[in-house]
């Protein structure tokens, strides 16, 4: 790739952010962003390299790397991760780990770069194609998506491996080689040392052909988002979960599309067609009377009055007491859920003299709340409010003293009802 055309693959970015292994791939492309700065003094140019710790020369790699970086005159990020090396693949957990260290070091206005190749995507093809995938896992690597606020481009997706090569060759550069990379006990190794050399011998355009076919899938895929779009929306609640009713008029083939769509809606792993068919007979069309779910990913398909949930069950807080010795600043609660605050406005009396507040997430005995006549035990109270299962305990609930007063965003106890006063509200920013 020319600087040129480098230069009009990202327009009208200026802002970038490079993810820099040190390797080959992603040295050319540094090297050739720093020859275009030459030329274009505006473009602001960071680096970001994640240390994984899974190869003993990696903290070499990380010299060498903020060597090249300073000679270059590029801010180098080094970010450490750790990963647990059990349940889902090496391979995986280092590379959710990278993309999570990019999301955290990108600043407002920058974009992502990272150095995926034309060899890199018949790889990612045909990885995609062993596992058995749909148009949506064949159409590989975008040269460009949304990634959190901004997005990923892959500028050097259309260039050959040998390309880079010739570039690294023609400017002396130095790389570094990873000798992980010879293992093929890796998939994706596997491939490119024993597989890609042989297709692109006999078939000398295979790469092109692999990426043509890529973009066809995803250009189906995109056909089929905006086909669906509208149906989605009118099938999706604004909590974001799904009516299972109208899914059951629909054909398996449609239904199947809808319900993988919903999910990528809402950040969850795509399942494959065995797991989404489980999804539908095991979740969706189970009794009445149960309360199935299916682990997907990092979350857990629910099902709750004719719903589909897509949910990080957050960890139980039932056991769980925090004093709030100062119930009018802001007060940080467990497992990432977020912080309370008693805001001037509402129902919610202040604490009266000698009242100790508290945060718990369950309330034993009967609870007598505004708007409903007599006294009810909490999990009936949860039920008659449409709290789903898996959030009932996680949700704050104010107490002062051993007197629940209000559970954050769904009830105010009548013992907790502001009369002749300031009231107050209980804010619950997740």
């Amino acid at each position: 790739m020319t600087i040129s055309a480098l230069a009009q693959s990202l327009e009208p970015h200026r802002q970038l952010l490079v993810g820099f292994s040190g390797g080959l791939d992603s040295t050319v492309l540094l090297h050739q962003l720093v020859c275009w700065r030459e030329q274009q003094p505006e473009v602001s140019l960071r680096a970001i390299h994640v240390h994984h710790g899974l190869n003993v020369r990696a903290d070499e790699w990380v010299e060498q790397c903020q060597a090249l970086c300073e000679q270059w005159q590029v801010p180098l990020t080094v970010v450490r991760v750790t990963l647990n090396q059990a349940g889902e693949s090496i391979e995986a957990q280092a590379r959710q780990a990278r993309y999570q260290a990019f999301r955290e070091a990108l600043l407002p206005g920058e974009v992502l770069l990272t150095a995926q190749h034309l060899d890199d995507q018949s790889e990612t093809f045909l990885l995609a194609l062993k596992r058995g995938s749909g148009p949506a896992g064949l159409s590989s690597m975008p040269a460009s998506l949304p990634f959190g606020d901004t997005l990923l481009l892959r500028p050097l997706l259309y260039t050959r491996r040998t390309a880079l090569e010739a570039w690294a060759q023609q400017h002396a550069l130095r790389w570094i080689e990873d000798d992980s990379n010879q293992d093929d006990k890796y998939d994706r190794n596997f491939l490119r040392l024993h597989i890609l050399p042989r297709l692109n011998a006999r078939w000398p355009h295979f790469a092109d052909a692999v990426a043509r076919s890529a973009t066809l899938c995803g250009e189906q895929e995109q056909l089929l988002d905006e086909l669906l779009a509208e149906e989605l929306a009118a099938l999706t609640t604004e909590a974001g979960a799904l009516h299972i009713a109208p899914l059951m008029t629909k054909s398996a083939v449609r239904r199947a599309a809808i319900l993988r769509r919903w999910l990528a809606q809402q950040g969850a792993a795509m399942p494959s067609r065995d797991r989404l068919a489980r999804i539908w007979q095991e979740v969706a069309l189970a009794r009445d009377d149960a309360t199935p779910g299916l682990t997907l990913g990092d979350g857990e398909i629910r099902r709750y009055q004719g719903l589909l949930w897509w949910v990080k069950v957050p960890q139980s807080q039932r056991d769980t007491q925090i004093g709030w010795d100062h119930p009018f600043q802001p007060l940080a609660l467990p497992a990432g859920l977020g912080e309370l605050q008693l805001i001037t406005g509402g129902e919610i009396r202040a604490p009266r003299a000698g009242e100790r507040a508290t945060v718990r997430f369950y309330a034993p005995g009967t609870l007598h709340i505004l708007g409903r006549a007599g006294g009810r035990k909490l999990k009936k109270i949860w039920q008659e409010l449409g709290v789903p299962p898996w959030q009932r305990d996680s949700t704050p609930i104010l107490f002062y003293d051993e007197m629940p007063i209000a559970a954050a965003g769904q009830f105010i106890t009548r013992d907790g009802l502001a009369e002749g006063e300031a009231g107050f509200t209980l804010r619950w920013k997740r």
